[in-house]
This record gives structure tokens, sequence and C-alpha cells, in this order.
């Protein structure tokens, strides 16, 4: 199956227990309420993470100081075992940021289309496909630096 939008999976075990990999998590994520005013006084130093924690799964991505399209969502699974737990992490974009890697290959693909069947003009059409063709590169180089960005500090700090 061909994905047209990037992720990245990785799954390991870990000789921690569930619960305690799930205490570490939150030490170092603060939980998100975009309705909270407040939240742009508190600025803890030991918090690296924003999102949401379960009770066996989680959603957070890398606490920012400023807009980045290509910050990776990560949402987890902890699944308990005999002696440790298993972790899942999905690496994904945010849904905004895919609706709109999905609307400019669209709106590239559709002008290309456009050029080569209406107007017939083979050198528009190329450049709509380059450009198309570069906008997608750029936006998968950079969500691949993130991720690795990510995962270090996600590694790092759990120490798994």
């Amino acid at each position: 199956m061909v994905k047209l939008v990037p992720d990245y999976s990785e799954t390991f075990v870990s000789t921690l227990r569930s619960k305690e990999v799930m205490y570490r998590l939150k030490l170092i994520t603060k939980s998100v309420d975009f309705l909270d005013e407040t939240r742009f006084l508190n600025s803890n130093k030991s918090v690296f993470f924003n999102g949401k924690i379960g009770e066996n799964s989680f959603s957070i991505s890398k606490k920012i100081d400023k807009a980045d399209s290509f910050l990776p969502l990560i949402k987890g699974e902890i699944s308990p075992l005999s002696k440790g737990c298993l972790v899942s992490l999905n690496y994904s974009f945010f849904p905004g940021a895919s609706f709109f890697l999905g609307f400019w290959a669209i709106v590239s693909f559709g002008l290309t289309v456009l050029f080569l069947a209406v107007v017939q003009d083979w050198k528009l059409a190329l450049l709509c496909f380059s450009v198309g063709l570069a906008n997608y590169g750029f936006a998968c180089t950079h969500f691949k630096r993130k991720v690795r960005e990510s995962k270090t500090l996600f590694h790092e700090l759990m120490k798994i």
C-alpha cells in the first residue's frame, strides 16, 4: 500500500513495567488545555512534551516555542508483558499539516493536468508537477529530521 503522507513507526520492548513507563512519561509531559490563558505563564523546565496521557496510551508532541509545521505527533501504546512492557510508537503529521500537504499535492496535480489537457503547454505542466514534487520532498525531508529529533529526545528522557 502506498502512503501519501509520511509517517514512522517503531516498537520495542522495555524492561520497565508499564506503570513505570507511564509515570516517567507523566513527569516530562504537560497536559494541554488550549482554552486556558495561564498556560503561557508557567515555564516548567522539566516539561519537554505537550499532550494527553491515558491509562495505557498517549498522544504527545515535543514542546516548542514557535510554530513548526513539520513537528510530529507521537501516538503511543504501552502493553504490559510478563517482564516489562511493549512500547509502540507512531510518529505522524498533525491533521492540519496532512491536510495542507494533500491540498497542495492535489492543486499541483490538477494544474499539471489542466496545462497538459486543456492549455497543452507542457512547460507549465512540467513546472507545476516539479513544484508539487519539490513541496512534497521538502515536507518529507523536514518531517524525517523532526522525527529523529523527537525520537532521540523521547528515548533520552525516558531512559528506555
